[in-house]
């Protein structure tokens, strides 16, 4: 998707801001991270994962590391837009580093405290380990990806993968600028096939660390596709809703035909397949198309949602297990009932507790749209899509089997 470079300063002169949102992306920010909670809804209430041992009409609620690939690539997306008008060009490392340290950090961390007092107070908890010095020291520096360490939340280690592939985020932008889109995606995707073949034991089955090189092709889809803002009219013509289904069927197939329990120990090669058509779908939204999907993706409510989502996935963890474990499993024989009422409990008590989390930890840290002085400049590239999304992505667990699900 390579495209000339728009210069929008004069632009940016007449007009007192510049928005680089894209409508929907906080709507399918949003509705990603809420099926990430009503997955470990599942998952605590149905034993016997990678298997699906629920209904079948339920079966869509195996597989939540897909969830992981849509953020990881929405990620990449979202970061690429504001350098994808301005000729790949980052405009100061330093402040783009700053600025990710704020928008991860404050919340990460406060969320890690609150995960690490509820472990401690619930040692029993599924989906947690209470906390020891090791892990406080690992996952306090998100290292969690590199050193394994047990997990005070299950859903943590994503946040190292998030963090990693953020910090390779200004290699990236340069490698794009300097060499096209080809070489960037080789330069990621190559290394990340030939591991996977001749190390099955990566590529085969869970594992406690090492998921920012499985996840780094998808991501660099989703900074590639951003070039899609900055394509000729003739590329941004091109009918790329089609091609993401195109894409997406053969793989969405064959996990439909071999089964929740052959995709889990295949997830490595599924992620590198569905992340092109996630890819493509996203340069479709930022086409307008299609125009019904946007609306319902850009409607108030799922924005809302998608401008907390990275609390709610902060948080979501605890929750789901407290209610489910100490609440509605003693109390019910059917895994069914179980379901069912863990995710009438948890879906509003997470979605409020997630919107007063992000009101005191996420939302004051969030980026602001250029003043008009810095619009004139090079502080064009802003690095999000939206001052108030998230990059962050719910994915694999912590220590267990059972962790690494989402």
């Amino acid at each position: 998707m390579s495209a000339a470079p728009v210069h929008a300063t004069a632009a940016a002169t007449l007009s007192p801001r510049v928005d680089y949102r894209i409508p929907g992306l906080d709507g399918l920010r949003g509705l990603a991270a809420l099926y990430v909670v009503v997955h470990h809804c599942w998952l605590l209430s149905f034993p016997g994962y990678p298997a699906n041992t629920g209904p079948a009409w339920l079966g869509w609620l195996v597989h939540g590391r897909l969830a992981v690939v849509m953020f990881i690539t929405l990620s990449g997306f979202s970061l690429a837009i504001g350098p994808a008008r301005n000729a790949w060009r980052l405009g100061g490392t330093l402040r783009y580093a700053r600025r990710r340290a704020r928008r991860i950090l404050p919340a990460y961390w406060a969320a890690l405290a609150a995960s690490a007092l509820i472990a401690t107070s619930v040692p029993a908890l599924p989906l947690s380990v209470p906390p020891t010095l090791r892990s406080t020291i690992v996952y306090g520096l998100l290292l969690q990806d590199a050193v394994a360490a047990p997990a005070p939340n299950g859903a943590f280690w994503s946040i190292a993968v998030e963090a990693g592939l953020c910090l390779a985020f200004p290699l990236v932008l340069m490698t794009r600028r300097r060499f096209g889109a080809t070489v960037t995606l080789a330069a990621v995707t190559v290394p990340v096939v030939t591991a996977g073949l001749f190390l099955p034991e990566l590529s085969l089955g869970p594992r406690a660390i090492g998921y920012t090189l499985e996840l780094a092709p998808p991501f660099i889809m989703g900074v590639l596709a951003a070039g899609i803002v900055s394509a000729s009219d003739r590329i941004r013509r091109l009918p790329w809703l089609a091609l993401a289904a195109t894409a997406g069927a053969p793989v969405l197939m064959l996990i439909v035909l071999r089964g929740s329990a052959w995709a889990a120990v295949h997830y490595y090669w599924l992620d590198l397949a569905v992340g092109p058509a996630i890819g493509l779908f996203l340069a479709a939204l930022a086409t307008h198309r299609p125009r019904k999907l946007i609306r319902l993706l850009n409607c108030a409510p799922l924005q809302k949602l998608g401008g907390f989502s990275y609390s709610l996935y902060l948080i979501h963890m605890p929750i789901v297990a407290l209610i489910n474990t100490l609440i509605v499993e003693p109390r019910t024989s059917s895994h069914l009932t179980t379901f069912t009422i863990t995710t009438a409990l948890v879906i509003p008590t997470c979605l409020t507790t997630a919107r007063l989390f992000a009101a005191v930890f996420e939302i004051p840290f969030q980026h602001r749209y250029p003043t008009t002085r810095e619009q004139t400049g090079t502080n064009l590239n802003r690095p999000a899509s939206s001052p108030r999304s998230p990059s962050c992505s719910p994915q694999p667990g912590g220590t267990g089997t059972v962790k690494k699900t989402v």
